[in-house]
């Protein structure tokens, strides 16, 4: 299972002090152009290594191009036992918009 979350509980996250996760399921060369300040790639390669060294109770939150695919990968965390999964509403195009001080690297 896990929860949706929108842009603006994103931000209040990435500034609070609980472990927080952010991973970026786009293309490596999309990963590479921005990305969310803090986000790790995550593709099929990488997957199970995080799933073995992340704390279950860790909040993860998943980003994608728009959030759909996300959702996919937020469901499958929590299958994998991850009890804070989310998948990040409008994904990292409406975070671009949002919040482009909060993206890696500043251009």
């Amino acid at each position: 299972m896990f929860q949706h979350i929108n842009i603006q509980k994103l931000n209040e996250l990435m500034e609070g002090s609980q472990p927080l996760h952010i991973l970026d399921i786009r293309d490596p060369q999309s990963y590479a152009t921005g990305h969310i300040t803090g986000a790790k790639p995550l593709d099929n390669s990488n997957v199970q290594t995080f799933i073995e060294n992340t704390k279950k109770e860790d909040c993860v939150v998943v980003c994608c191009y728009h959030g759909n695919s996300s959702q996919g990968a937020a469901q499958f965390l929590g299958e994998q036992g991850f009890t804070n999964a989310h998948s990040l509403d409008g994904g990292f195009e409406m975070w671009k918009l949002a919040k482009p001080e909060k993206i890696e690297p500043q251009n």
